[in-house]
C-alpha cells in the first residue's frame, strides 16, 4: 500500500524558493500519499549517506530553481556521487527535469544549456519502440501530454541508459538505467495544469524568456492537464516498491 511507504525526496532549491514546499506537495499528489511520508534532503547543503539512502522505500529528484547542471556548482559533484549510490543500492529512484539531467551526467551523458530547444508548458511526449515494452511506460501509448519547464538539454544519453521517450524539440525525454529500477524524465510528471501554473508564476521571467508572451496567454495556450504522465509516477512505484514488497 502506498500509505506505507517512505519517500526520500533530494531538492536543489534555495532556501527562500517559494517551489520548495509545492514541490513536496505535487509528489504527494501525485502519488497520492500525505506529506509525512516524504522527507527532503537539500543537495546545496551536503548529499545524504549511504546509509541515509538505503533507509527509504524510493527515492525522487525533482526540479531545482535557479540551478543548472551545465553550470555546475561546488555541491555537484556529491551529488552526482549519491546517484552513483542509489545505482549500487539499485534503489527504487525516479527523476525528472534538474534530477533527470543529473541523473545523465553522473553516468557519463552530457548536458548543455540550449534556448532554442527550450520547453515551457504542455507539451506532446512521443514513447520510443523500447518505451512502449518498458514495465512503466507501456501504458501511456504513443503520445500523451507532459509539462515541461526547462532549457538545459540533454544531448547524449549515458551508455547504460535505454530511451524511452521524446518530443519534437528534444530527443532525450525520459530513460531507464538497464536493468535498474531507476527512471528520469526532462518532463514533470509530478505536475498537473494548476501546479505547472504555480510553478511557472513563481519564476514570471521564464514565460518571457522562453514562451515569449503574457502569464495569462500563457496559461490560456500552454496548459493542459496531464493525466498520463502522472500515472507514470504511479505505476513505478505500483512495479517497483509495492509489487517488489509483495514478491520479498
Amino acid at each position: 500500500m502506498v500509505s506505507d511507504l517512505r519517500f526520500l525526496l533530494l531538492q536543489t532549491r534555495n532556501a527562500d524558493d517559494p517551489m520548495r514546499e509545492q514541490e513536496v506537495r505535487c509528489f504527494a499528489n501525485a502519488f497520492r500519499c500525505e506529506l509525512k511520508q516524504i522527507e527532503v534532503i537539500d543537495l546545496l547543503t551536503g548529499a545524504p549517506t549511504p546509509d541515509q539512502l538505503q533507509s527509504w522505500d524510493a527515492v525522487l529528484l525533482g526540479g531545482s530553481g535557479e540551478y543548472s547542471v551545465a553550470e555546475g556548482g561546488p555541491w555537484l559533484p556529491a551529488a552526482l556521487a549519491a546517484m552513483h549510490e542509489l545505482y549500487a543500492l539499485a534503489k527504487p529512484t525516479f527523476a525528472s527535469c534538474w534530477g533527470f539531467q543529473a541523473m545523465a551526467k553522473a553516468f557519463g551523458g552530457e548536458v548543455v544549456t540550449d534556448a532554442s530547444r527550450a520547453e515551457l508548458g504542455s507539451v506532446v511526449v512521443t514513447v520510443t519502440q523500447a518505451g512502449r515494452k518498458d514495465d512503466v511506460f507501456q501504458n501511456a501509448g504513443e503520445q500523451f501530454m507532459a509539462q515541461m519547464g526547462h532549457q538545459d538539454i540533454v544531448t547524449r544519453l549515458p551508455e547504460d541508459a535505454v530511451l524511452l521517450a521524446s518530443s519534437e524539440l528534444v530527443t532525450n525525454q525520459a530513460f531507464r538505467l538497464r536493468n535498474k529500477p531507476i527512471y528520469a524524465t526532462q518532463f514533470h510528471p509530478e505536475l498537473n495544469r494548476e501546479a505547472l501554473i504555480e510553478r511557472v508564476e513563481a519564476y514570471p521571467h521564464y514565460i518571457e524568456k522562453i514562451a515569449g508572451m503574457t502569464v495569462d496567454e500563457f496559461e490560456r495556450t500552454h496548459c493542459q492537464q496531464t493525466p498520463i504522465a502522472e500515472q507514470l509516477l504511479r505505476d513505478f512505484i505500483g512495479k517497483y516498491v509495492i509489487r517488489s514488497r509483495t514478491c520479498a
